[in-house]
């Protein structure tokens, strides 16, 4: 960035809550990036019930951690239920989609090769 810092869409230097940053919309998935370059992207995301992301892959390790609610997950295939305070890894290059079982929060954090 133009300043010298490499976060953005926080305030710096005061203690923040995750969950307070994003907030949910009726029948929308909400995101706020906080970092992004050609090594790694950090984003929080808030999804209304029934809404989600359709299959796809990232270049990329993507870490999600759960922050409220629950989600179903599926990494090639396979069904997972994750629940707030839980974390699951899709690999890079793998087909993944997220669906809110019900409303739910995550911090997605995708770390890609040099």
């Amino acid at each position: 960035m133009k300043d010298g810092t490499f976060i953005k869409n926080i305030t710096f230097a005061e203690p923040q809550s995750l969950l307070d940053l994003v907030d949910y919309q009726e029948g929308r998935v909400v995101s706020r990036t906080l970092a992004q370059n050609s090594a790694m992207s950090l984003t929080l995301f808030a999804f209304d019930s029934g809404e989600g992301l359709s299959t796809h892959s990232a270049g990329g390790d993507a870490f999600v951690h759960i922050l409220d609610g629950e989600a179903q997950i599926t990494i090639d295939a396979t069904e997972n239920s994750v629940k707030a305070g839980q974390v699951i890894v899709m690999p890079a290059n793998v087909p993944h989609s997220v669906h809110a079982t019900q409303r739910f929060k995550m911090l997605l954090v995708v770390v890609k090769g040099n």
